[in-house]
């Protein structure tokens, strides 16, 4: 625990970084607008990327966005302005960090781990690798267990093993995501719905987080050798075991792999909770990742840092007090 005035503990703190799906046009312009550190950090992102990131986040289109080579590089854009903010606002040094998928590469950045400019590199070339895989599905299941629902993508794969369906992420203990190849991914829906399940389909072409991303991975893996990785200055709680990572060696092995394995997120929050973890500051677009923390555990405290408003309204309360759970 931190120590503060008089010898009080004070809260431990992660930051989380969001991950495709949260893109919406108009992301990150109130804070391009309103801070210098936030323009100055878009327009060198668009340098980086040799094009206009910025205008993609702030006016779209909304089809172009949704594309997986544009929002991944715009969602990273957005998260790395954010976290620029954060620290030209005075945001403590937070005692973990983390990302959903993509958002791992804004937590190595954060980490000291990558370059922006190395970031905005990979997350390039992984974008259009995921965007030009072979063809897969994706649903999301609300509700079931995920030992059950592993045990309805095992049995959909009995008749043909070629068929793969996996548990792509474990977001909560009952907010789940399959992938796979699609009749596969359709057969694991139909035993989820029958037994309780609610599967929702999602809009992606690609069977994201699944061994049908072994060949992307492979060539990932090539492209990311080009790159040095620097040992980490805080933790970094990886998607691809939930465990917290320091050695330059050991995140490029796990960040290696992340691609075509699942995204172990609830265990990734379980575990900075039993490292004394009460507060979690998600640092980019969206809410979607202070949801899931509350799912996972009601009584910590969650802030977001998407907007100028938001950014002030954290701060305030970082600076304020240490949190302090509720029941």
């Amino acid at each position: 625990m931190r120590q503060g005035a008089f010898g009080q503990q004070m809260s431990k703190i992660a930051c989380l970084f969001p991950g495709q799906g949260s893109q919406s046009v108009g992301m990150g312009k109130d804070l391009y607008d309103s801070l210098d550190a936030a323009r100055q950090a878009f327009e060198e992102i668009d340098a980086m990327a040799g094009r206009s990131l910025s205008t993609l986040c702030f006016q779209g289109p909304d089809w172009q966005l949704k594309r997986t080579v544009n929002t991944q590089p715009t969602i990273l854009a957005v998260s790395l302005a954010a976290w620029r903010c954060f620290e030209s606002a005075g945001g403590p040094v937070p005692d973990f960090v983390a990302g959903h998928s993509l958002g791992e590469f804004t937590a190595l950045v954060a980490a000291g781990v990558l370059t922006p400019q190395a970031a905005v590199a990979l997350v390039g070339r992984r974008a259009q690798l995921m965007e030009d895989c072979p063809a897969g599905a994706m649903s999301a299941v609300i509700g079931l267990a995920p030992e059950v629902l592993e045990k309805c993508c095992a049995d959909a794969c009995l008749a043909d093993p070629s068929e793969v369906v996996v548990v792509a992420n474990f977001n909560t203990r009952e907010q789940l995501v399959i992938s796979g190849a699609p009749p596969a991914v359709a057969k694991a829906g139909e035993s989820a719905k029958a037994l309780g399940g609610k599967v929702i389909p999602l809009p992606v072409g690609g069977a994201f987080h699944s061994p049908l991303m072994a060949a992307a991975a492979a060539e990932f893996e090539r492209e990311l050798a080009k790159y040095p990785l620097a040992d980490a200055r805080l933790p970094v709680v990886q998607n691809f075991d939930a465990g917290a990572s320091r050695s330059a060696l050991e995140i490029k092995a796990k960040l290696a792999r992340q691609m075509a394995s699942s995204v172990r997120w609830c265990e990734s929050i379980e575990y900075m909770l039993g490292q004394g973890v009460d507060t979690f500051v998600e640092i980019g677009p969206g809410k979607a990742l202070a949801g899931m923390v509350k799912k996972i555990d009601r009584g910590v405290r969650v802030l977001n840092v998407f907007d100028y408003q938001t950014l002030v309204a954290a701060i305030r309360e970082l600076a304020a007090a240490p949190a302090t759970r509720s029941p």
